[in-house]
């Protein structure tokens, strides 16, 4: 398959091309989301669902419990629907919970005291109680567990990959976007939850229809699996998909209708899926531009500007108080890949995402 059928199919099964009617819709299909960046993993929804929402229909889907965020692969935080958090963990939970052992050796952290953190959090979100991550903290102080340094942030990681909480309804906040969510009890805050028969086959199957088409390496790299386990999962998988290439898969069936009228030049967000979630990421990207959007030696991968599936620059803008209404900067990598007005089209509509 040659790259410009493969990054059209992507495009499609990204939802870039053929958005979703819902936001909801737009993370069913996408199941997981990165978004480390509060505001990157909504903008991420939202350029894939019609009618480009703005950041606070994105919010009012958290409220409603029907997406939640939480750290589900790769030991970083993504959004997914409320539903398919628990089964995911289920796949994903142990082995990040291993990777961040060495780490809670350094902070003193063994499995008594996380079973007394979880204790205190059950206890303290119990009946529908939500707290910001700080209210929990002292929470946790208060019954003699600290949270001194990087030790609060490890044990509510252990608790979220162990589907005790995770993050739900937005904090509000006051003359500028949303950037802090409560945590919740899992138990209390999801109330539908699904349950595949073979989760990792489904994991797998998920990832090819809203990624595809692409491949076991591809899978082991967004998973966080190893590339052993991403094989037996593509071979569990098989009669929900044909192979179009060697190792690599596209989901069995009709793929997302195709929307005429969805926009060529897209801004998309830090850790943007369509770009962050393959082993080669040179098929949206060209080589010599890489190092310029990342991940960097600090981890970030910058916002990009997308032309016809091809990664043509990037982008910053700021959510800070005061500044959020401003206009965002581009930074052309390819000079003529898309029009002056198609760029500034694509950034218009991330400047009314964040702050209709």
């Amino acid at each position: 398959m040659d790259a410009e059928s493969l990054r059209a199919r992507r495009l499609r099964s990204h939802r870039l091309s053929a958005p979703a009617a819902t936001v909801a819709e737009a993370a069913s299909h996408m199941l997981a989301v990165q978004g480390q960046e509060f505001w990157g993993g909504r903008l991420a929804l939202a350029a894939r669902t019609r009618g480009h929402p703005s950041m606070r229909a994105v919010d009012a889907a958290f409220d409603r419990g029907e997406i939640v965020r939480s750290w589900t692969m790769r030991g970083t935080l993504h959004v997914i629907p409320a539903r398919d958090l628990a089964w995911v963990l289920s796949v994903t939970g142990d082995r990040q919970l291993r990777q961040g052992a060495a780490m809670h050796r350094r902070e003193g952290i063994d499995a008594a005291e996380v079973s007394r953190a979880e204790g205190l959090a059950r206890g303290a979100l119990r009946g529908g109680n939500r707290l910001t991550r700080k209210e929990l903290f002292a929470v946790l102080d208060t019954g003699g567990v600290a949270t001194a340094g990087q030790r609060g942030y490890h044990l509510l990681t252990s608790l979220a990959m162990r589907a005790v909480v995770c993050q739900g309804s937005v904090v509000p906040r006051e003359g500028a976007p949303t950037r802090e969510q409560h945590i919740v009890l899992v138990e209390e805050w999801v109330v539908e939850a699904a349950a595949p028969a073979d989760p990792l086959a489904e994991l797998f199957a998920r990832y090819i229809a809203s990624h595809g088409p692409a491949g076991p390496r591809d899978f082991a790299w967004w998973s966080g699996l190893p590339l052993g386990m991403a094989r037996q999962a593509a071979t569990a998988a098989s009669d929900r998909l044909d192979q179009v290439a060697d190792d690599l898969y596209a989901a069995r069936g009709p793929a997302p209708r195709r929307n005429p009228s969805a926009p060529e030049v897209v801004a998309l967000p830090p850790f943007e899926e369509y770009y962050i979630s393959y082993f080669d990421r040179t098929v949206a990207c060209a080589p010599e531009f890489l190092a310029a959007i990342g991940p960097a030696q600090n981890g970030m991968v910058r916002p990009v500007l997308v032309a016809r599936g091809q990664i043509v620059g990037v982008w910053t803008h700021s959510v800070a108080v005061g500044r959020h209404a401003d206009d965002p900067v581009p930074e052309l990598l390819s000079p003529g890949a898309a029009t002056d007005g198609e760029i500034a089209a694509a950034l218009e509509r991330y400047r009314r995402f964040v702050t209709a």
